[in-house]
């Protein structure tokens, strides 16, 4: 369950009141964010309608990994930045974890651009990741789209940068947008994690007793210390928010439960963010059936949200 501290403006100006604690959501919007050095490696695959590169940029002078499919013709090509879910580390291969999602926007003319995350793959090692609780990945979407537009790549428009995230790539999608808003001409969420680190925390990590003490060593237990994790929670600065977002989860998912997205509806609702939720009947986390009609509408959001918001090209 939820803190249930009150509307998202009330607990952003508190938190905004003192200096915020260093693992908190106002104190990565007080960081500088850095994407530079973005690379485009060797050729993965080669379709009709676009080619697979390996790429890889800096985030905050990490290096990170990933891919990205780049439609045939000209450009610029309207970019999308693509979060991945949980998937373990160890056993995780650079742009893993969706795969139709990169296919489908490739051929619609979009860049797709899946960001490994640090500790991921190819990308460089943050032993601080798990115990700020993989704030770390915030960082490397933001700076994904900040690559991209310090980067002198003709095909790629700098200026219409949108996300995609699922499930995990969800959650870092919430904070991303509270945390550097503007950043993105738009978000496209399936399945999120909870907009509040409480319910997540409960729901995957609670369990494991070597990573729950520490935890709570450094940060107290969310009973006894709520202002903390109520300031890694993106449900209570959503009043921060300016991009348009589209939520889509199914109502059967036993991962991410559809109360959590219902409740942060409520909340972006409350201050007044344009949001849309589209609620899959039936559909699990995964939405193998409904994909493609549900998809089929992400498409008309972006067109008109990222694609249609003005060009760089001339």
């Amino acid at each position: 369950m939820g803190l249930g501290l009150g509307s998202a403006s009330a607990q952003a100006a508190t938190y905004f009141a003192d200096t915020p604690h260093p693992v908190s959501l106002p104190a990565l919007m007080s960081m500088p964010m850095q994407g530079t050095d973005f690379k485009v490696g060797r050729v993965l695959a080669r379709t009709s309608a676009y080619t697979k590169v390996a790429i890889s940029y800096r985030s905050n002078g990490l290096k990170i990994t990933g891919i990205m499919n780049v439609p045939k013709g000209k450009g610029p090509f309207p970019v999308i930045v693509l979060g991945h879910g949980y998937i373990d580390p160890d056993v995780y291969v650079t742009g893993q974890g969706f795969r139709r999602e990169q296919d489908a926007l490739a051929r619609a003319g979009y860049v797709a651009l899946h960001v490994d995350y640090r500790n991921h793959a190819g990308s460089d090692d943050d032993p601080r990741n798990a115990v700020r609780l993989r704030l770390g990945y915030t960082e490397d979407v933001i700076n994904a789209a900040r690559a991209v537009q310090n980067s002198n790549l003709p095909y790629l428009d700098t200026e219409r940068i949108g996300y995609l995230g699922r499930s995990m790539g969800g959650g870092v999608g919430y904070n991303a947008l509270v945390t550097a808003p503007g950043t993105f001409k738009a978000a496209v969420l399936y399945a999120p994690v909870s907009a509040d680190a409480v319910d997540n925390f409960n729901k995957w990590q609670r369990s494991d007793a070597s990573l729950r003490k520490e935890i709570f060593a450094r940060y107290g237990p969310p009973e006894t210390n709520p202002d903390w994790w109520a300031g890694i929670s993106a449900i209570n600065f959503f009043d921060r928010i300016s991009d348009p977002i589209l939520i889509v989860h199914g109502t059967a998912d036993d991962s991410c439960p559809i109360g959590w997205t219902r409740r942060a509806m409520q909340e972006l609702r409350r201050e007044s963010v344009d949001a849309e939720l589209i609620e899959i009947n039936g559909g699990g986390h995964y939405l193998y059936g409904p994909w493609a009609q549900s998809f089929d509408r992400t498409l008309a959001f972006l067109d008109e949200h990222v694609r249609e918001s003005g060009s760089t090209s001339s």
